[in-house]
């Protein structure tokens, strides 16, 4: 008896193909089980979680009485949602809020210029810096929140009861202790 026959099958039993199709499952069910991939995020590796502050400045936010905004818990000592690149954060503890008096620059007869309080009573505008602490996995590549680097420069979105609105990271502390 020949091993392999006209009609290609191995001992006149088995077809060469369906022989090459089970191997490939047989390696695929082994590959998925037996040795898995690595899981998490790469920022997971070697990390140790330190506190962390976060100072953001939030400029021209349109609000007309920002009273009604620190009652519903934007508030030094309140929490505040954070969503950083359309990804979820969760919950972070508000530290501090400084609002940043408005002011506009005017020009001297001399040729120099000022920087004087803005006269104008129908600015709604408001300028803040928001300190926010916080715990972060610090990588090699800088500190990371969720699974997302935490860089100077980079948009955060806050989210609460009665607000929606962006700020920027002007400054990154790590607390070594």
């Amino acid at each position: 008896m020949p091993i392999l026959d006209s009609k290609g099958r191995l001992f006149g039993k088995i077809n060469l193909l369906d022989l090459g199709a089970a191997l490939v499952i047989l390696l695929v069910i082994f590959g998925i089980f037996i040795f898995p991939g690595t899981y998490g995020s790469v920022a997971q590796l070697g990390t140790k979680t330190l506190p962390m502050e976060v100072d953001l400045v939030v400029r021209g936010l349109n609000v007309r009485d920002p009273e009604q905004l620190f009652k519903q818990g934007f508030s030094k000592g309140g929490k505040t949602n954070v969503i950083i690149r359309n990804q979820p954060y969760g919950q972070i503890g508000i530290k501090s809020i400084q609002e940043l008096p408005r002011t506009i620059t005017v020009p001297q007869p001399d040729g120099s210029v000022k920087e004087l309080p803005d006269p104008r009573s129908n600015n709604f505008s408001r300028d803040f810096i928001l300190t926010l602490e916080g715990k972060a996995e610090v990588t090699d590549s800088g500190p990371v929140l969720g699974k997302n680097k935490v860089k100077i420069g980079m948009p955060f979105e806050l989210e609460g009861f009665n607000y929606n609105f962006n700020a920027s990271v002007i400054d990154i502390r790590l607390n070594d202790k």
